[in-house]
């Protein structure tokens, strides 16, 4: 089953595809009182093959019109989705009122542009959250800033970067420690040194481990860029802050039963990994992977702490319901047999700069000596 699930997600969005080109093209078409429905059909078959291309064609282009197409394509995606979501709630509406066509794009249209310009600004405005977490085995409270799915990129760079880092340093609270769980980068527009300015304002250890997007973007030059920065990239390894253990890997699913969204195609798992790695079990540890996978693998070894991303929470209204079937852990703080998990919204979007439902944070968790 875990192999036709690819399969399966795709028929499942080109059957969704086509239903809306069919459906919008119709109530277009009532609406305005057209006559034909040629060119609509036309044009809602061109706006997703522009949508799909524009977003992986132009992902990784360094050029300023690659990235006017790419957010024209990431743009337009929001829109669709909620020009889709806000005719089929007139629809609902019509249940108990009938409206004129002309009412009907009177309601639907604005409800669009209010929505998608909801989810535009919302995406930019990033949270400060604090977690506090009761660890064993610690001698004094940890600090650790966490950082993920920053995606870099297209529309987000260093100024970016640094009004995080200003959340974090205008919290009134000491840092011991950065983690940095994955997708710092989002395509090659922003692959720079310069970039990784902002981090430098940590006088702490700063801990990275790969993402997806980091491994579509060039990871190989993103960790030298890192390590020449004077941060700690962790690949399948420990390091310690005082007496905890901090645990890093690379991208990975969880183990050989189970599939990872999207696919991973990499042979090694958290299960072989964590196997591998010298645990000192009486010692408290926190676990960096990007994805919220594996859990049952890190308590098995005793880990009291699992950072993780990923999800984006699901993003945008109704992905955000959709994420939690797809991830037992999807957003915010949970526990699995004693080993707690928090899985961070993330600063950053993939595709539409949009959140809606959801939205963009940096997280402040307090690591305090269980009592």
């Amino acid at each position: 089953m875990k192999h036709l699930f690819p399969l399966i997600m795709s028929i499942v969005f080109i059957a969704v595809l086509v239903t809306s080109n069919i459906y919008l093209t119709g109530k277009i078409a009532w609406i305005f009182s057209l006559k034909s429905k040629t060119w609509l059909h036309i044009m809602f078959a061109l706006i997703p093959l522009y949508m799909i291309g524009g977003m992986i064609g132009f992902s990784n282009s360094t050029s300023a019109l690659g990235t006017i197409l790419y957010a024209g394509a990431a743009v337009i995606t929001g829109i669709l989705l909620y020009m889709l979501l806000s005719f089929l709630f007139t629809d609902l509406m019509q249940l108990f009122y009938k409206f004129k066509p002309m009412i009907f794009g009177l309601v639907a249209f604005p409800i669009t542009l209010v929505i998608s310009g909801y989810g535009l600004w919302n995406a930019t405005k990033t949270k400060l959250v604090r977690q506090e977490v009761s660890i064993r085995g610690l001698n004094e409270p940890v600090n650790i800033a966490h950082f993920s799915d920053n995606h870099l990129g297209h529309f987000r760079g260093m100024d970016h970067l640094q009004k995080l880092v200003d959340l974090v340093s205008g919290s009134g609270q000491d840092i011991d420690m950065v983690a940095i769980t994955g997708d710092l980068y989002d395509g090659r527009r922003q692959l720079r040194e310069e970039t990784l300015e902002p981090l430098k304002d940590f006088q702490v250890p700063v801990f990275f481990v790969e993402g997806n997007h980091d491994k579509y973007s060039g990871v190989t030059e993103i960790k030298q860029m890192l390590r020449e920065a004077g941060f700690r990239v962790l690949e399948d390894e420990t390091e310690h802050v005082r007496n905890l253990q901090v645990i890093g890997l690379n991208h990975m699913r969880a183990d050989g039963n189970t599939h990872s969204i999207p696919p991973n195609p990499t042979n090694r798992s958290i299960r072989s990994v964590l196997e591998g790695l010298e645990i000192n079990a009486d010692m408290p540890s926190i676990l960096l992977h990007h994805s919220p996978d594996g859990i049952k693998h890190a308590n098995a070894h005793g880990i009291d702490l699992y950072l993780a991303g990923h999800t984006h929470g699901g993003q945008l209204f109704p992905m955000n319901y959709l994420n939690d079937v797809l991830f037992k852990y999807n957003r915010g703080l949970g526990n699995y047999n004693g080993t707690w998990i928090y899985v961070s919204q993330g600063s950053g979007t993939f595709g539409p700069p949009m959140r809606v439902c959801t939205r963009s944070e940096v997280t402040l968790i307090r690591l305090k000596p269980a009592e």
